[in-house]
């Protein structure tokens, strides 16, 4: 809440001067009206600090915040809470300050930049499902810290190499039918790589051939090389078409194959440093005794790359081509060991690296029995899109009464699309993620359909009233406008929280109880036909609401509409 900061600003200077503490954490939260616009439990925290009481503690505290400009009143409350009430005039002048925070940071280009990766699909698969996990938290992280101005590399990590293209390449001599590579479908290649596992139960000497076909290509097999291009393409142009209609974007899109050559020297580093060793059969490993991981593989027994060193030399050319102040690696949670050993090598590297993050997220669960039992077989993201765009078909024939439009069809898309990511990213990406049809199209709750509902609600008060509105002076606000006003004024401070902490939920779960505060005044206070002042101001009050959902839709990657 950018009022708070004149709160915690002038703590800290009284933090100081009585008791010499600095560096403390001020945390403001929101209760009930009841209890104040703000509430700070700062007392709990100091008493063992201070070796003093909270209550007592609290006490001081609220007469140092009494002073601070735009206070009304300030209460100790319970066994140590200071709540702070500020004057009606002070909140509706601090509003200006939502519209600037709706508009985007100029960019910091003396700032380093954050590398965020995500997605990351496979080649000659098509995106399933669960890519859009990691593709819509990354995206979504992207979209915020370019908002606060950083400069963001947002990175599309592609698996274009390994073993597994060898035995695509055997699949395709095998059973490709001496069709040209560029001639197949995602479909088509994805049938050829099941079907080489299915042959390889039968005839184990396939996967000695796909090794085989591997190290070729690796070596440079023109012939080969062709047909893994032609593949490239393939898939990168199918999943382009999956990421246009999620609303995301890529500054960055170099895969595994761009790092085979830059291996060689991270190997010969590790040797150089003692890091790396020579294990069973001329493998070489790296051992993590320190940190109590398992000892990795960086090359096989062969002498083929693994993932593991490819990433090094991705992680390598990365501080050495951006300098950036982040890498971000949003991956799932299976993930975690393999991210421990990979930070663990560059420390013992001895790199100077920036801040290394694996933004975690756990599995996705399926509330419908139907999804959840297809096992073994890949649930494309792109057939699940066009089910939620058909479902919010449905949901739009069955509420004509209510819902207006005059795009039955680019509703629906927008519904449908921006209920399965909202459904998604309202939840806490730490836990698993439960999937479930009927509250992601829900208009009662914590979803896209009641968030794009209240915006269009919005808007038509704004087109009747023919503008914007204005601040107004005024002695008092009403209990809705109140409620109202302080949950806008939170949302700077919002933002900065899910930014910092990477929790897009936290960004979802303030724009759900704004569009609660707005639905709320809407029913009880009149807008259209108060007085002028009031009108003025009520009109005001809805378009900071309107600009404030509009700038959240779209750092979810979600698209609103002006009628519904």
């Amino acid at each position: 809440m950018a009022i708070c900061a004149l709160l915690t600003e002038a703590l800290s200077v009284f933090l100081y001067r009585e008791w010499g503490l600095t560096e403390v954490d001020i945390r403001w939260e929101f209760p009930f009206q009841d209890y104040g616009d703000t509430a700070t439990p700062l007392a709990f925290h100091l008493a063992k600090r201070l070796r003093q009481s909270p209550v007592a503690i609290a006490e001081r505290l609220a007469c140092e915040v009494q002073k601070c400009r735009g206070v009304e009143r300030c209460d100790v409350a319970g066994a140590g809470y200071v709540n702070v009430w500020f004057t009606s005039s002070f909140l509706i002048e601090e509003l200006g300050v939502v519209h600037q925070v709706c508009s985007p940071l100029p960019l910091h280009c003396d700032r380093a930049p954050v590398i965020i990766d995500y997605s990351s699909p496979n080649i000659a698969k098509p995106l399933g499902i669960h890519h859009i996990l990691s593709t819509i938290i990354g995206q979504t992280l992207g979209n915020l810290y370019v908002h606060a101005g950083y400069p963001v590399v947002r990175w599309n990590y592609i698996g274009d190499w390994g073993t597994q293209y060898g035995k695509l390449a055997v699949a395709y001599e095998r059973w490709g039918g001496r069709r040209l590579p560029e001639s197949f479908t995602l479909d088509e290649l994805l049938a050829l790589y099941v079907r080489f596992h299915e042959e390889a139960e039968r005839d184990v000497s396939l996967e000695s051939s796909a090794q085989e076909a591997f190290k070729k290509l690796e070596s440079g097999d023109p012939k080969l090389r062709l047909i893994w291009e032609a593949f490239v393409a393939i898939t990168k142009h199918a999943n382009d078409q999956v990421y246009q209609r999620l609303r995301v974007h890529f500054d960055v899109g170099l895969g595994e194959s761009a790092y085979e050559g830059k291996i060689g020297s991270i190997l010969d580093e590790g040797k150089r440093k003692g890091v790396f060793r020579e294990g069973e059969r001329g493998a070489l490993i790296i051992d993590f005794f320190q940190e109590n991981l398992p000892t990795a593989v960086v090359l096989k027994s062969d002498g083929s790359t693994v993932y593991f060193t490819r990433d090094l030399a991705l992680m390598r050319d990365r501080i050495d081509r951006w300098h950036p102040s982040a890498i971000l690696h949003v991956v799932d949670s299976a993930q975690s060991l393999y991210f421990q050993q990979l930070f663990a090598t560059a420390r013992q590297l001895q790199w100077e690296v920036p801040h290394l993050e694996h933004v975690v997220f756990g599995r996705m669960r399926f509330a419908d029995v139907e999804m959840s039992t297809r096992k073994g077989t890949i649930l494309k993201l792109e057939h699940v899109l066009d089910e939620a765009v058909d479902r919010a078909g449905s949901v739009i024939d069955q509420h004509r009464d209510t819902i207006q439009t005059d795009d039955r069809n680019a509703l629906a898309e927008m519904m449908g699309t921006g209920a399965l990511v909202y459904g998604i990213l309202s939840q806490n990406r730490k836990m698993d993620i439960i999937f479930d049809w009927d509250r992601f199209l829900s208009f009662d709750g914590n979803s896209a359909p009641y968030f794009q509902y209240t915006y269009a609600r919005a808007r038509s008060v704004l087109r009747k009233a023919g503008g914007e509105g204005a601040i107004a002076n005024v002695a008092s606000l009403t209990p809705t406008e109140r409620s109202l006003v302080v949950q806008l004024l939170q949302f700077p401070s919002v933002l900065q929280e899910s930014r910092d902490d990477r929790m897009p939920h936290k960004l979802c779960q303030y724009l759900y109880q704004l569009c609660q505060a707005y639905n709320a005044f809407y029913n009880v206070d009149p807008i259209l036909t108060a007085t002028s002042s009031v009108r003025d101001m009520r009109l005001f009050f809805t378009s900071c609401t309107a600009s404030v959902l509009r700038t959240g839709a779209g750092l979810l990657t979600l698209q609103v509409p002006d009628r519904m």
